[in-house]
This record gives structure tokens, sequence and C-alpha cells, in this order.
């Protein structure tokens, strides 16, 4: 037996508008839950849902002395990160979604989905779930409602969004919402007994441009169901950006306060994964007089103000980290921003009720459960908790959370950083020459591969456009376009961008830089540069800073030897990786912005200078 329209209507709260009772009843009608609620993002929704899936296995629930009121949860092997051959971008135009993404033609993915959908939910509640992303009625933020089928995903993005009463009442004052459909694809026949993780093998993960709509089906996990978070902050945001003026990134946000004068600067970056965003985004500074304060540390949207300049706010209420390799030693803030109120997902439990993962703090114990629910001891030969295991939690909680992080209208941005993971070749730290070579730099981002990790040829290049390589939610030549658009728009007052790098290397695999804390110096050097208190020199790949205007005091076992060794280029690499760079903007074809082909140019004839 499913629900009937008019059972929707007489449980919707007082709040809810003629359009999204449509919506609802529309997707009911489709996907034939046996149950319609509305989400209202109370602790009392919380206590009984969590207290639900507990009662079904979905959860454990954590020993409470140790991580109150917080949870595990384990998936399924099949279902355990974001399924990107199944991620789909739905725009009327094949060439409008470029050759980075999978494209499907809207009409007949909307069959599949008609398809996969009819009776999806079957024995399932179908909650209603209305979010904001960012601050409650700000003048940067977006509202959505989600669908879904899954209690698992109410409670995660009542972490992730400011979800929940507040939400719907700005809807039903007129707020244009972004539609989006969850399904873990899992119907329950009457009598059948449901699994501790329903999900389906086969996946959906789809967005169409045109009308701002998300369709997920299949998975329970992560950003394919979280639908706030990659499908729409990202791939429908960035979209909506590029028609609206505005620009959506995969950056984390941070304040520095200079604490000797009291002047704070903002810093968005921006770096593919295992190149250290989470853990600049909570940077315990080394060097006195400094106070890092964290925004966000995974999304930014940003927008003109009224003064001209770019402000930035963090969408997302909660972090969604990665959580092997997490530690007191590597991120402190995140350790103790999950201490309480926390769902975890496919890491390791320990005998007295707490979690466990590989590069924790603790050693491995002599006995846990691991994630797939299994016995484990340290001579296993399976790890403990899932590579991809997941922490989800409060960013109020974060113990250096910024005042101004929940701004509505966002904190002014005084620099962008790009960088990857590279062993050789690449500086610590270059800023643009003009504004166009500053998009060439997010246009080029790369990180070096090993061969121990792939089959990729060791130190050959995997691209990642500003990190967007998965999320762009269009032609990505076109992105570069809009950053050069945004530019223009807002003149001399548009951030610089500068280049970084953490992981050089000297010819015995030695780090020539030590970062974590110690990344402060060169934050310390950008926003002396952005202040306009300090020169810098003409380099291969950008502007340079002097030796004796960057803070190395206290930094052991440092000296102007191993600064020339961090800034020492060779010409010939580098014209191999103009030569790559050129290849790889290829398959973009005539979109490529001419001003982008200048700066590889003038990349190339600085590097025929430095022969």
């Amino acid at each position: 037996m499913t629900v009937t329209a008019q059972e929707i209507r007489e449980v919707a709260p007082a709040n809810v508008p003629e359009d999204v009772l449509e919506f609802v009843t529309r997707v009911a009608e489709l996907a034939k839950p046996e149950a319609v609620y509305f989400a209202d993002g109370s602790q009392e929704e919380w206590d009984r849902l969590t207290t639900e899936m507990v009662e079904s296995g979905m959860f454990t629930r954590l020993n409470e002395e140790k991580r109150p009121n917080s949870f595990l949860a384990r998936s399924l092997p099949s279902d355990v990160a974001r399924v990107e051959s199944r991620t789909f971008i739905c725009s009327e135009k094949e060439e409008d979604a470029g050759p980075t993404n999978h494209w499907y033609d809207p009409t007949e993915m909307k069959k599949i989905l008609n398809e996969k959908f009819d009776g999806a939910m079957k024995g399932r509640t179908m909650y209603v779930v209305p979010f904001s992303m960012g601050p409650l009625g700000g003048p940067i933020s977006q509202l959505g409602i989600e669908l879904t089928d899954s209690p698992y995903v109410v409670c995660n993005m009542r972490i992730m969004t400011r979800m929940g009463a507040k939400a719907m009442d700005l809807i039903n004052e007129g707020g244009e919402w972004v539609p989006a459909v969850h399904s873990v694809g899992a119907p329950l026949e009457p009598g059948q007994e449901d699994t501790t993780w329903p999900c389906n093998e086969e996946k959906y993960i789809t967005h169409f441009p045109e009308t701002n709509e998300i369709w997920s089906y299949g998975s329970g996990y992560g950003g394919n169901a979280l639908l706030g978070k990659k499908c729409f902050a990202l791939r429908i945001a960035s979209t909506m950006a590029k028609r609206d003026g505005w620009m959506a990134e995969h950056m984390l946000i941070l304040r520095l306060t200079d604490e000797k004068t009291g002047k704070q600067y903002h810093v968005t970056a921006a770096f593919p994964s295992a190149c250290g965003k989470t853990n600049l985004a909570m940077l315990q500074p080394t060097i006195p007089g400094y106070k890092v304060e964290t925004v966000g540390d995974d999304i930014a949207w940003m927008r003109p103000g009224p003064d001209g300049r770019l402000y930035a706010i963090n969408p997302e209420a909660g972090f969604f980290g990665v959580a092997p390799g997490t530690s007191h030693d590597t991120n402190p803030m995140a350790m103790d921003t999950m201490d309480r109120n926390t769902i975890f997902t496919n890491v390791a439990l320990t005998d007295d009720g707490d979690v466990w993962w590989e590069g924790c703090d603790m050693p491995a114990p002599e006995h846990l459960i691991d994630w797939k629910g299994q016995d484990w001891n340290p001579d296993s030969r399976e790890k403990a908790a899932h590579p991809n295991s997941r922490f989800t939690t409060p960013a109020a909680q974060c113990p250096i959370i910024c005042d101004d992080w929940e701004a509505p209208q966002g904190v002014p941005i005084d620099a962008i950083l790009f960088g990857g993971r590279r062993a050789t070749n690449v500086p610590l730290v270059a800023e643009q020459y003009e504004p166009a070579h500053g998009v060439y730099i997010g246009a080029s981002v790369a990180s070096e591969v090993t061969a121990a990790a792939t089959d990729v040829k060791a130190g050959s290049l995997r691209h990642d456009p500003f990190a967007m390589l998965p999320f762009c939610g269009y032609h990505m030549a076109d992105y570069w376009a809009h950053w050069l658009e945004m530019q223009d728009k807002l003149g001399d007052k548009f951030p610089k961008v500068y280049q970084v790098n953490w992981f050089r290397k000297d010819d015995e695999g030695n780090w020539l830089w030590p970062g974590y804390g110690e990344n402060s110096r060169v934050l310390d050097w950008i926003v002396r540069r952005a202040a306009g208190e300090v020169e810098a020199v003409e380099g291969l790949t950008g502007l340079y800073p002097k030796f004796e205007d960057f803070n190395i005091e206290g930094l052991k076992d440092f000296d102007e030897e191993t600064w020339k060794k961090l800034y020492t280029i060779d010409p010939e690499a580098w014209d191999a990786e103009a030569a790559e760079t050129e290849e790889y903007f290829k398959q973009f074809g005539d979109k490529v912005p001419a001003r982008i082909l200048e700066q590889l140019a003038k990349l190339r004839e600085r590097i025929n200078n430095a022969k």
C-alpha cells in the first residue's frame, strides 16, 4: 500500500507551499513509498531517527562517555565512494558538458530514471528534507529540497546543511529551491526483511543543469546520496554561478589574523586530493603573532560585494572528512571537532565502543570489529577502516571555527591558492604575473602520481584543473572563461592567485619543506604581498619571494641553500611540461580562451629565455 496525495497533504506542516506539495506528490506517485515524512531538523527528530537506525542495525551507538551522541554506520563494499563513472551531466547539448564530464541526453535519462524510480521506495518512508546551503536567508545562500528514502541521509544532511523548518519557511516565503531526489533503490515487499545497508548494484547520479534538478539512484553513500554536497554545491551551483555572475569553487576558506596589528586576511585554496586541503583549513601556525581560524574546509561560494571585492561563504554546515590519516599530529582541530555529535562511516569499532582507523593517534588494538563487521587484529591482511571512511561532524564544534563563518554576506577574499603534489620543479610559492596568468595557474593544476600507487608512469602528471575535474557541471574551458569574466568584472579588486607546493623533494627523496604548521610562513608572505609590504622577483612560473623577505625564524635545518633547492627551476623539464599542458588543452578544442593560450605562450617564452 502506498501513500496517497490526500495523506501527503494531511501530514504536511502548515509552512509547506503548494509547489513543494506538488513536487512531493509527483515523486511519491512514481516511487510509491509507504509513508511521507516532512523533516523539521529538531533534536527530537534526530533522537528518534538515530534510535530507529540503532534498532534496525544500520547504526551502532558509540560509547556515550568517550563519544557522546555519536554513531557508526557500515556500508557495503560495493557502496563506499563517489561513483564517477555513473555520474552524469544531462545538459541539452552534449558540447555544454564538455570532454571531462559524462554526458547523457536529458530526455533519455529521464526515461531511465522514471523506470528505475517506479516503485523504488516501496515499503519505505520518503523523507522530505528542506535545507539551505549557506546561512539561512543570506544573499549568497541557496535553498533545496531533497526527497530520500534513507534515514542515514536525513541525519547526515542535518549536520551538513541548515536543514529543517526554518529552511522550509524561506521556501514558503517565495525562495527559489533546487529539487533533489534520492533513492537507495531497494524497495521492500510486504514481509521482506530489510538489510542494514540498503542499496542497488546499479547506480545513477544525474544532474540537469537547465532545470537545476538532481536525481540519484542506487547508492546510500556520501556525495552520491547527500545531494547538498558535491551534486548541488558544485555541479549544479557552478552552472547557476555561471548564469548569474558568481562562483562555486572546490576551495577551503580560512582567516589569518596578524595579532600585532589586528588586521585580518581571508584566503581560499583549491588542491587535488591528498594535497593537504583540510590540514591547511585548520592550520596551527608555527610562527608567533598569527592566528588561523576556519571558515570552511571544502567548498566556497563567492560573489562580488557592494564594495566590489569578492566575498565567500562556506555553503556547508559540517565537515565530511576522510578519517584515515587524521590524528592529533596531522590535524588536532579535526580530531577535537569530532569528539561528539558525529556520524562515522566505515571506520573500525573498538571493544570499548569507540572508533579507530589507520593513522589515528592510537596503535592498533589487539582486537577490533573492522568496517565490514568482521573480527580484526593487527595480523589481519586487510585494513580495519576503509581508506575512504568518513566522519560527518558539525563545523560549529571546531575549536578554531571563525566567528564570521556564518556571516550571511561572507568574508572578503584577499588571495586564492592553487597547488598540487609535485616532487620536482614547482617552487614553494609563486604569485601570478597578471590576472589571466592566475587563471592559467588554476587551469594547469596537476599532481604527480607514483608507480607504487597506480599503473601510471611514475612522475607523470594527473591534471585536475582548479581541483574541479569531477565537480564542474559544464564545459571546463567555459568555466575558465567564466573566471576571466569575473576578473574583468572586479578589476584590480579580484584576489591575486598563488601557486603553492608543499611537496618538493631533494635528490635523495627527502622533503625540502616541512609543511603542516610551517605553511603559515607561506601565508605570511602571501598576505604581506597582498598588503603591498614586500617585493617579489620575476621567475619562470611567477613572482617569487626574496629569501630575505621570507620568515624562516625558528625553522630548524633550513637555510639559504635549502631555499635555493626549493627554487631551482629546470627549463628543460618545464619545456616538457608546457608541451604536455598544450596537449591536455587540445581536448577542449577552440573553447580554450585565447588569453589562456597566450599565458602558455608567455610561459614558453620565459622558458626559452632561461635556457
